[in-house]
């Protein structure tokens, strides 16, 4: 039996907070979204609690009549409690060093943990067709699970909104990114 998951990368936020909000583009992404998945089968949606989040999958649920879910393990990974000046070349440090922690910092092994946890709970489930949507961080965590060869360059690379199709073909996870960039529209998609 064939499993799908699709995983979003929020829609253009103003700012990193928990509350932070859209921007107006991020509100029109969202609804570009929406319609990104107009014929794809969603049976169930799961976000992160962040408002960015949960503001970025809204079209989609009401669009589909599906309840949106909150798991808190889709939350983005704190790099650290503490400012970090430096926090660009730290964040670089985590992918090559799983378990390296910064003050009050979640280490990329457990960020990667706690969002494959989600992610194996939801293949398990009677779910077929599933959409989380979380943060580029921890997503990058999550397809670096599936491909060790994910680097920080290809974070730097992901794009807000950004999705990536994950699927489970009798026990062989395969992903592939299916939204495209273009600097023109801001989001244009196959």
């Amino acid at each position: 039996m064939r499993k799908r998951i699709y995983i979003i990368r929020h829609c253009e936020a103003e700012g990193q907070s928990l509350k932070a909000p859209l921007t107006v583009n991020g509100l029109n992404q969202a609804a570009e979204l929406a319609n990104f998945f107009r014929n794809r089968k969603v049976e169930r949606i799961i976000s992160s609690p962040f408002t960015r989040a949960v503001q970025s999958i809204r079209p989609l649920g009401q669009r589909a009549n599906i309840n949106v879910e909150i798991d808190d393990r889709l939350s983005e990974r704190v790099l650290s409690s503490v400012d970090l000046p430096d926090w660009f070349e730290k964040l670089k440090e985590t992918f090559t060093d799983l378990d390296l922690k910064f003050e009050g910092g979640e280490s990329s092994r457990k960020a990667m943990k706690r969002i494959t946890e989600v992610v194996e709970e939801i293949f398990q489930s009677d779910s077929d067709n599933t959409v989380i949507v979380s943060h580029g961080n921890i997503i990058s965590l999550l397809l670096k699970k599936y491909n060790p060869d994910f680097h920080f360059e290809n974070w730097k690379a992901l794009s807000n909104p950004d999705v990536f199709q994950i699927d489970d073909r009798n026990g062989q996870i395969v992903w592939k990114r299916i939204w495209n960039v273009n600097t023109e529209t801001g989001g244009a998609f196959r």
